[in-house]
């Protein structure tokens, strides 16, 4: 491959990049409408249109068609790119995370929870992973599981403590007394 098709193709990710950060970066506290969000996804989708697959993009190409079909509220469509992109890069805790959320969105827990532990053979240092696990056993009504989880969680990183006051997953187990001693707890 050439010089110039290689930066080529690396704008063309980054273009698709910056449509897929856009329409993330704030979702949870100032949510785009459907329009806006589909327009980015779409946007993403159309820039990765033009990236000629090589063996060694191709997860990175899928992982990002995923996350742009994410935004745009297509799960079972990200799904099967977040699926083929765990294929080449098992490794890749990004794609396992994003795999386990769309299982979530779709009523399919024991499938998150399947992601999220793949992601946790090759990362077990990481909070977010234990963070998302808890709040699935808690959505699957599994109190023990969902509080070890958590307090492993609260282990990694403490500031995850600040989130589970607004976080709607814990709705199902919020009233356990062992939930309540868990996260009244002052660090």
């Amino acid at each position: 491959m050439t010089t110039y098709m290689h930066i080529k193709r690396q704008q063309i990710l980054r273009e698709a990049e910056g449509y897929i950060d856009l329409a993330m970066a704030c979702a949870d506290q100032l949510p785009l409408s459907p329009r806006v969000r589909n327009r980015l996804g779409q946007r993403a989708l159309t820039a990765l249109s033009q990236v000629k697959r090589s063996r060694g993009n191709k997860a990175h190409c899928s992982y990002l068609k995923g996350q742009a079909l994410r935004v745009m509220e297509r799960f079972p469509e990200a799904i099967e790119y977040f699926e083929s992109a765990a294929e080449l890069d098992c490794e890749n805790v990004h794609i396992w995370l994003a795999l386990g959320w769309c299982h979530k969105r779709v009523g399919k827990l024991d499938l998150a929870i399947q992601s999220l532990e793949e992601a946790l053979a090759f990362e077990p240092g990481e909070a977010i992973i234990y963070y998302n696990l808890a709040c699935y056993w808690s959505l699957a009504n599994n109190v023990k599981l969902a509080l070890e989880y958590l307090s492993r969680a609260f282990l990694i990183d403490s500031d995850y403590r600040d989130l589970i006051y607004a976080e709607p997953d814990f709705d199902p187990i919020r009233s356990d007394p062992r939930f309540q001693e868990l996260t009244s707890v002052i660090v």
